[in-house]
């Protein structure tokens, strides 16, 4: 397959009945490693990098690297730019090549939110790429930089937003956030259930990393198409290094970081029962 836009991923994924994971990498050996996690279950495949990650990533480096994986890919694989900020990096995003852009006014008042998605929007457009953003505010941050209060979607404001903006994907909270869980993460599935009854597209759940696969399952099965995993892959990659260390060369160390990589994408790839989704004939999900 090719580089494709999330929009085509998550209504086959809505179809279908399952959910896709949208992996945030770091660098080469994580994107290599899930590619190659993707291409070995035949899955589609979101990869991304959110805005605030660029401090250690610069775009302008990881950016072509992360299009030119998707582009090579066996599978159908779409390159998001997650919890954009700022129209600059949006911008910067898209005309390398991402198909899909996720701008978050969560942090802003609902109409101001409504207001500034639409612009971004408009933007995203131009290059025909997929639109996500987010109402309700998640708990915690992409980078645990600062420990945002949770806010839970109202279903009647999400109705709103989705309507006034016309996105392709929304995220809500419903219980769920970044970085680690400070203890069993309390999902509000009534009000998933609430959401998905009156919206029509794809729903988003952050904060993937310490989630069950239980209740992995039933956001599943009440909307959930698209799932952002990054804590546990950044996890993972760190102990399966330190367990095998120390190493005899470079290059035993980078294959150590794909395979650790690849081990965690694999791992949410089956619990989202998106395995086996691409089609050896087609290429096609």
């Amino acid at each position: 397959m090719t580089l494709v836009k999330m929009k085509e991923i998550l209504t086959h994924a809505k179809a279908n009945g399952y959910g896709v994971g949208a992996f945030s990498v770091a660098n080469l050996e994580m994107i290599m490693g899930a590619v190659r996690a993707a291409e070995e279950l035949r899955s589609p495949l979101i990869l991304q990098i959110a805005e605030v990650r660029l401090k250690h990533s610069p775009l302008s480096i990881i950016g072509p690297a992360m299009v030119a994986a998707a582009t090579n890919a066996s599978v159908p694989v779409a390159v998001h730019f997650d919890h954009g900020l700022t129209e600059e990096k949006i911008r910067e995003a898209l005309e390398i090549g991402f198909s899909s852009i996720m701008y978050d006014g969560s942090h802003h008042p609902l109409e101001k939110n409504i207001t500034e998605t639409k612009k971004m929007a408009a933007i995203a457009r131009e290059y025909g790429a997929t639109v996500e953003a987010e109402i309700g505010q998640v708990g915690g941050s992409e980078d645990g930089s600062v420990d945002l209060e949770m806010l839970i979607t109202s279903t009647e404001q999400a109705v709103q937003f989705a309507a006034d903006t016309e996105i392709d994907a929304l995220a809500i909270a419903i219980g769920n956030a970044h970085g680690v869980y400070k203890g069993e993460p309390q999902l509000r599935f009534d009000r998933l259930q609430e959401i998905n009854s009156e919206i029509e597209i794809p729903l988003v759940l952050h904060g993937g990393s310490g989630i069950s696969e239980t209740n992995f399952r039933q956001c599943i099965s009440l909307g959930i198409r698209k799932i952002n995993v990054a804590t546990a892959t950044f996890n993972n990659v760190v102990n399966m290094v330190n367990t095998e260390a120390p190493f005899k060369d470079y290059f035993s160390y980078h294959e150590s970081v794909i395979a650790a990589a690849a081990e965690n994408v694999k791992r949410h790839m089956e619990m989202f029962q998106s395995v086996g989704r691409v089609k050896e004939e087609t290429l096609n999900v």
